[in-house]
């Protein structure tokens, strides 16, 4: 399982976390979870397959909000990461 990270700059509440994970389960309806947080600045997906930045770059913009970064990291799956 894939977790990508985005940075997220001008969410200011809770609805704004929303539209951002909203607009993304849209797009990709095939990812695991998605989590955004306003205080870290940051959207958290996870999914089985590598997201295009291109695509999620796209989507952040539109919703109005600015993507600042991209970083893809391996979950590890199940009970100590077996």
């Amino acid at each position: 399982m894939k977790e990508i990270v985005l940075g997220v700059e001008g969410m200011m509440c809770g609805m704004c976390e929303s539209h951002i994970n909203d607009a993304i389960r849209n797009k990709f309806p095939n990812i695991k979870k998605v989590s955004s947080n306003r205080k870290k600045k940051e959207t958290v997906i996870q999914s089985e397959d590598i997201l295009d930045k291109e695509d999620l770059n796209k989507i952040i913009t539109e919703v109005g909000y600015t993507m600042t970064s991209y970083d893809i990291r391996e979950k590890k799956k199940g009970l100590f990461g077996r």
